[in-house]
């Protein structure tokens, strides 16, 4: 084919990677997506985040097959000189299509159903419990149901955000909004945006947000450097305040998992109340308002601030376990400084994130997040069928030699806490003086 001579170099490309000058390679195919960046329904930062290499791996990953139909509009007629696929990757793709052809991306069971079903007994119940009984202790019970109650819309939140839970788009984006918004009180765009550039970027620790918690949480003392957030955009100062915090977190990294929806709501507002671009920003508004009003009111249904107080704090605590589910799987596994790279996709993904060993029936408790080596691997396989491709990746890392990391529920406590032990201890080390900023440098700011 006489277009196939037209080739451009990887150098080349690679100066395509900037807003307004984006290009990508699928296949060895060169696309110029800079004007569908702002209408991408990732969102702009996990182009940019990839920009001017071979995506291919992260395209299969977070596309469906229908996806494919609609490169041809970005072809740029070029194609990257010297394009050759490891064999990883091969066999990555591969057990996609084996996937596909099993039905499991097809195949989500009724556990929506379900959830949805469990979600509102657990709200009737804490309602009923609240304004029908003058017991302290029923009240603190109904305050652990609100825990349980937000864990699974989390859940619902989680896996709406990955694949379509429901039969329409539409369906499924009114699921977002009740399951994030309405019931949790957290921002399902601000989510979305903030959990794509996490898959992407999975362990870098400047372009991977969930490992950003500075001030109070490091995991590595590349942070003590004080790295640039390229999500957030600013500076992770390591100054005086943040030694103190991070010398001390292996002691304080439960305490504050159980206030850590805090931070979710204040991200949440500051989102939605920046001027970047917010898909359906209205509909958002309105699901925080919705939380905003039930959650206050219930609370407020309590006899005296006392029994308020630990409502809330009962509530912020059970829930905590899902925040410490989230660091469980990355915190202790192979982290890096720099840009995600799509020509190492598979192996990236194996080597930053770790498998929770649990039985079957526990899987509710896990929310599929026990499978987060197949979860990274395939973020669209739906939570019911991570088990049975579980087996299948385990043999595919075997095969090329890459770490399966899989340990007990206890065992990942273990070894989370031994990362921030490790990290404080470096910490302590006063040989390096830190300049001098302020606390809150936690406070993410989306301008």
């Amino acid at each position: 084919m006489a277009e196939s001579t037209r080739c451009i170099s990887p150098e080349e490309l690679g100066k395509h990677n900037k807003p307004g000058d984006l290009w990508i390679s699928i296949q060895g195919k060169v696309y110029d997506v800079s004007k569908w960046a702002n209408t991408h329904p990732g969102g702009e930062l996990p182009l940019l985040n990839l920009a001017g290499q071979d995506v291919t791996d992260a395209f299969v990953a977070n596309h469906p097959g229908t996806a494919w139909q609609y490169l041809d509009q970005f072809f740029t007629g070029y194609y990257l000189q010297g394009y050759s696929v490891s064999e990883a990757s091969k066999d990555y793709r591969k057990l996609a299509y084996e996937f596909t052809k099993m039905g499991l991306f097809e195949k989500k069971g009724h556990g929506v159903f379900f959830s949805f079903c469990l979600m509102a007994l657990l709200l009737a119940v804490s309602v009923y419990g609240v304004l029908c009984s003058d017991s302290t202790w029923v009240h603190l019970g109904c305050a652990g149901f609100v825990g349980f109650l937000w864990i699974q819309s989390g859940w619902i939140g989680h896996d709406s955000g990955h694949y379509q839970v429901m039969t329409s788009r539409g369906f499924n984006r009114i699921a977002q909004i009740i399951s994030g918004n309405c019931v949790a009180g957290i921002s399902i765009g601000w989510w979305k945006c903030n959990h794509t550039a996490h898959h992407i970027a999975c362990n870098s620790l400047d372009f991977d947000p969930d490992l950003q918690h500075m001030p109070f949480f490091a995991v590595s003392s590349k942070f003590f450097n004080s790295l640039t957030s390229c999500f957030y955009g600013r500076k992770l100062n390591f100054d005086s305040a943040a030694r103190f915090f991070v010398s001390y977190q292996h002691w304080t990294f439960y305490p504050i998992m159980c206030i850590a929806r805090l931070n979710l709501y204040a991200q949440s507002f500051l989102f939605l109340l920046s001027k970047r671009r917010v898909p359906n920003r209205g509909q958002e508004v309105l699901g925080l308002a919705v939380f905003w009003c039930w959650f206050p009111l219930l609370v407020a249904c309590l006899p005296n601030w006392g029994e308020r107080i630990m409502f809330v704090v009962v509530s912020f605590s059970v829930t905590g376990s899902q925040h410490v589910q989230f660091c469980l799987n990355h915190f202790s596994t192979s982290v890096y400084v720099g840009p995600p790279s799509g020509n190492d996709w598979f192996e990236k993904q194996t080597r930053g994130t770790l498998n929770i060993l649990c039985p079957s029936w526990m899987d509710w408790f896990h929310g599929g997040l026990q499978f987060q080596i197949e979860h990274h691997l395939f973020p669209r396989l739906p939570r019911c069928n991570l088990r049975k491709a579980s087996p299948f990746v385990k043999e595919l890392c075997k095969k090329h030699n890459l770490p399966y990391n899989c340990v007990s529920f206890w065992k990942a406590n273990v070894l989370t806490l031994k990362t921030l032990k490790t990290a404080a201890l470096q910490a302590r080390d006063l040989a390096n003086p830190v300049p001098k900023n302020l606390v809150w440098e936690a406070v993410h700011t989306h301008g």
